[in-house]
C-alpha cells in the first residue's frame, strides 16, 4: 500500500495493462467486460480514481452504451437473418471461379458493412460468414479473405461516425454534423481504403493466382 501511495501513477498504469491484458487474452475464458470493470473496480477501491468521478464518467457514457446496444441488435438480426451469409454468397457467385474477382467483392462488402453497420460487425460477424462462403466455395486458403475482415474493419472506420464505436467516445458531446464530419474524413478514408486494398492484393497476389473458386 505504501508503494501505490507513494507512486498511484505507476499503480494506474499497472491496474490498466493487467486489465488490458486479461481483456486481450481472457484468462479462464472469462468475458472481457469483466476484467475491464475489475480493472476499474480496483482503481477505485485502492483511492487511485474518485468514486464520484468514476460513477460520472459511466454516466457521460450514455450515448455510446445506447448506440452499441442499438448496433449488436441491428448486427444480431442481420446475422439471424442471414444477411451476412447471403453478401458473401452473392460475392462468390458473381465473381465466376476467379480469385481475383472474389478478394475485390469481399473487400467490397467488408467496406460496406463496416462503414453502415461499424467495425465491429465486419469483423465479428461477417468474417465467419466468409469464412463458411469461401469453404463452400472450396477455396484452399481463405486466409487472404479473412485478411480483408480485419483489415477493412480499421480502414474503413472513419467514413461514418456509426462506423467505429470508438468514434463516439474520443468526440463524445464534441461530434461535428455529418457535412463537417465528411468534409474531415472523407478524402483520408478513401485514401485509407484504397491503400489497404492496394497493399493486400500486392502482398497476397501470390496465393490468389494458385487459387481457384467454385462457381
Amino acid at each position: 500500500m505504501a508503494a501505490l501511495t507513494l507512486s498511484p501513477n505507476l499503480a494506474t498504469w499497472a491496474i490498466a495493462a493487467l486489465a488490458t491484458l486479461g481483456v486481450i487474452v481472457r484468462p479462464f475464458s472469462w468475458p472481457e467486460a469483466i476484467w475491464a470493470v475489475t480493472g476499474a473496480l480496483a482503481l477505485v477501491l485502492l483511492g487511485l480514481l474518485p468514486a464520484g468521478t468514476a460513477w460520472e464518467g459511466v454516466l457521460k457514457g450514455t450515448d455510446v452504451y445506447l448506440f452499441l446496444v442499438g448496433m449488436m441488435l441491428m448486427s444480431e438480426v442481420a446475422r439471424k437473418e442471414g444477411l451476412f451469409d447471403w453478401l458473401a454468397g452473392i460475392a462468390v457467385r458473381t465473381a465466376q471461379g476467379s480469385a481475383t474477382r472474389l478478394f475485390t467483392l469481399v473487400y467490397l462488402v467488408g467496406t460496406v458493412v463496416t462503414v453502415f453497420l461499424s467495425n465491429d460487425a465486419c469483423a465479428v460477424v461477417l468474417t465467419p460468414a466468409v469464412y463458411a462462403a469461401t469453404r463452400a466455395a472450396k477455396v484452399e486458403n481463405p486466409l487472404p479473405y479473412l485478411f480483408i475482415c480485419a483489415f477493412i474493419a480499421n480502414a474503413a472506420s472513419f467514413v461514418l461516425p456509426i462506423s467505429n464505436p470508438a468514434n463516439l467516445v474520443v468526440f463524445a458531446e464534441h461530434m461535428p454534423p455529418l457535412t463537417r464530419w465528411l468534409a474531415l474524413f472523407a478524402l483520408p478514408s478513401l485514401l485509407a481504403i484504397g491503400t489497404t486494398y492496394l497493399v493486400l492484393r500486392l502482398t497476397q497476389n501470390g496465393t490468389l493466382k494458385q487459387q481457384s473458386v467454385a462457381t
